[in-house]
């Protein structure tokens, strides 16, 4: 295992931390009159130094991050120095940072960077997928076109990947192995960054092919809380974690797309909340003014009742409250709609949640 750099000073470990048990945070779905259907969440609110600010449920519970540790992932690019060899402005690292909608514009920038790195389609490793906007869909059944990688939601961070291999000249042929040299730099940039060896970490094959890592939630939360505060990491980190914030505040539309929670939330909140969605019911985000780092897991793996949860942590923290701006209930208050958009129910933070 290649573990590229450590934190300068060690942090307490907050999936170590001993607190008394905590129930898990219920986010419940009601139509009508009656509670449809309860999701059970786990949570952590960590600062830099590892102590625990807010928990739930049980953080100590190794969770695959899946997506939402993108915006880590991404600190490769700038820390390896090839975002200044290929050019690399705020739009790239963004789309880097991405779970994207297979938009127009996300597709057309994944094009162009491929190009500027001198690949292709073909290197790319991560499959295809259609569009996520049925009328994104329709405009390729119109066309008779079928994706192409460049639509992966992924496509984004793969690109950052083979920019890395290209720029220190490794092979960009099975760049997605656990054992090719760029995700063993991502190994251990994950590892400085959370404060945990993960040499013998679960391990899986993400959607999208590369590996993830299993880890506890608090020291995921701790991973973001050093991407918004990264005062103890060593200088060209702190540098790359500023560099990637500005990205994400700057082109939130790139993180996600046209109606998806992270780049409504990040429009309003610009850098105050950087917020990265994972698949299986996994949220991360780094509260730059705060210096805190978030992560949660929703057990059954729900995104609707991730979403609520994040909202939820935001209003507590202050970051968000229902009149921020226009549209933003719609994720504070989440309506259930049937088929003809009617509100028939409510997906709403359980009124006996220790939250």
């Amino acid at each position: 295992m290649n573990s590229e750099t450590q934190a300068r000073s060690q942090p307490r470990d907050p999936s170590a931390e001993a607190s008394p048990a905590v129930p898990p945070v219920a986010i419940e779905v009601t139509r009508g009159s009656l509670v449809e259907s309860r999701h059970l969440a786990s949570l952590a609110v960590v600062d830099p130094a590892g102590r625990v600010v807010l928990r739930a449920g049980d953080p100590e519970r190794p969770v695959y991050p899946r997506s939402a540790i993108k915006p880590i992932q991404a600190l490769a690019l700038i820390e390896t120095g090839a975002a200044e060899a290929y050019g690399l402005g705020d739009r790239e690292i963004a789309l880097a940072c991405a779970s994207h909608n297979g938009e127009p514009r996300h597709v057309e920038l994944a094009s162009a960077w491929l190009e500027t790195i001198g690949c292709s389609l073909d290197d790319l490793e991560c499959g295809a997928h259609m569009p996520y906007a049925e009328r994104d869909v329709e405009a390729l059944i119109r066309a008779a076109h079928r994706p192409s990688a460049v639509y992966n939601n992924c496509s984004g961070k793969h690109t950052g990947f083979l920019t890395v291999a290209r720029h220190l000249g490794h092979p960009t042929a099975g760049y997605i192995r656990y054992e090719h040299p760029v995700q063993q730099r991502i190994l251990g940039l994950l590892e400085g960054m959370t404060g945990l060896d993960l040499g013998q970490a679960p391990r899986g094959i993400d959607g999208c092919g590369i590996p993830t890592i299993g880890m506890p939630l608090g020291n995921l939360a701790l991973a973001m809380a050093r991407l918004a505060d990264p005062a103890d990491q060593p200088e060209p980190r702190q540098a790359a974690c500023a560099r990637v914030r500005r990205a994400m505040a700057a082109e939130p539309f790139l993180v996600a797309g046209s109606g998806r929670f992270c780049t409504r939330v990040m429009t309003l909140t610009g850098e105050s909340a950087l917020i990265k969605t994972g698949a299986e019911g996994v949220y991360c985000a780094a509260l730059t003014d705060l210096g805190l780092g978030v992560a949660l897991k929703v057990h059954d793996g729900a995104t609707r009742a991730a979403e609520v949860l994040m909202g939820e942590v935001l209003r507590r923290f202050g970051l968000l409250d229902d009149q921020s701006g226009d549209g933003l209930g719609r994720f504070l208050d989440f309506p259930v709609l049937n088929r003809v958009k009617l509100t028939v129910g409510q997906i709403r933070l359980a009124e006996d949640t220790p939250l």
